[in-house]
């Protein structure tokens, strides 16, 4: 079976001075094509890192990741499947267009107009539905703190018990996809594992101090997770006031059902999250609209 292709890209959008919004398009002279700017990953490139990537190449306009959309997935004309990550993204600063070999034209046009230029069904698919949302006021980046060796062979002090080589790594990779966030707050749950996690996000923004919070540290009683979950997920509400993009760090006992309130579901299975993850979360006012695996 041919390796697949994976690719990502974004609806990358601004408002006018009369309030109404825009989207932008790209102008491909190679196919003669309208589409939303998107390319290959590189090697083992995270996809919403790729997706930030190619959005400037393309557009010359760096994009701040809001909501996760639909995946596209198609086979190629010899038959390689290829998959593309699609987020939307607000424009933050404008440039001209880096990758002027594959973009001779960039348009930027209301989310009807968009649709019925683009060359691809799927494409006119996902403007459509960014045409039906509710404007994202709120985004949070919620991290599971990295690896810390084993509890058991930890002999001190458990809340000191530091991150080890593979955490190390996991928080390097996890922070320069944070980062694309654009957070300005960074909040850890108080065990020290968790402030170290943050710690090399903290230093891609240019030294952003680290707040420790304990409501979102697992309690010293298991059986008190669940409600000190529920604790967790008021307080994220109360962090999320929209002026600024929060990034938390919490412990793996109290972040599923931290979610699943947030959601308002009561099985707490699909929000387990392996040690070194995050998640996406996006409002609109007091909607949340998705939460969405990085």
């Amino acid at each position: 079976m041919a390796d697949q292709v994976r690719a990502a890209g974004g609806v990358l959008h601004r408002s006018t001075d009369d309030g109404q919004t825009e989207v932008c398009l790209v102008h491909r002279p190679r196919y003669d094509d309208w589409a939303l700017p998107k390319g290959k990953l590189d090697g083992d490139e995270h996809p919403l890192a790729g997706a930030v990537r190619e959005v400037a190449e393309e557009t010359g306009w760096t994009g701040v990741p809001e909501l996760r959309l639909p995946t596209v997935a198609y086979d190629l004309p010899d038959g390689t499947p290829k998959t593309v990550d699609y987020w939307l993204m607000r424009a933050e600063t404008g440039g001209p267009v880096q990758d002027t070999d594959e973009v001779d034209q960039v348009a930027w046009l209301s989310p009807a107009e968009a649709a019925a230029r683009v060359s691809y069904a799927d494409e006119r698919r996902i403007l459509e539905q960014v045409a039906a949302l509710p404007p994202v006021t709120a985004v949070v980046g919620l991290v599971r703190h990295a690896h810390a060796g084993e509890r058991k062979e930890w002999k001190g002090n458990d809340a000191l018990r530091p991150v080890d080589e593979l955490g190390r790594a996991e928080a390097e990779r996890i922070g320069a996809v944070l980062a694309l966030l654009r957070p300005s707050r960074l909040i850890a749950a108080t065990p020290l594992r968790c402030k170290q996690t943050l710690e090399p996000l903290a230093a891609l923004l240019g030294g952003t101090p680290i707040v420790q919070d304990s409501a979102f540290a697992e309690p010293a009683d298991a059986d008190e997770a669940p409600a000190k979950a529920k604790l967790g997920a008021h307080r994220l509400l109360e962090l999320r006031d929209g002026r600024s993009v929060p990034v938390i760090c919490g412990q793996g006992k109290v972040m599923p059902t931290m979610l699943a309130t947030l959601r308002d579901e009561s099985d707490p299975e699909p929000y387990k999250t392996p040690k070194g993850d995050a998640w996406l979360l996006t409002w609109s006012g007091d909607r949340l609209l998705d939460a969405s695996r990085l």
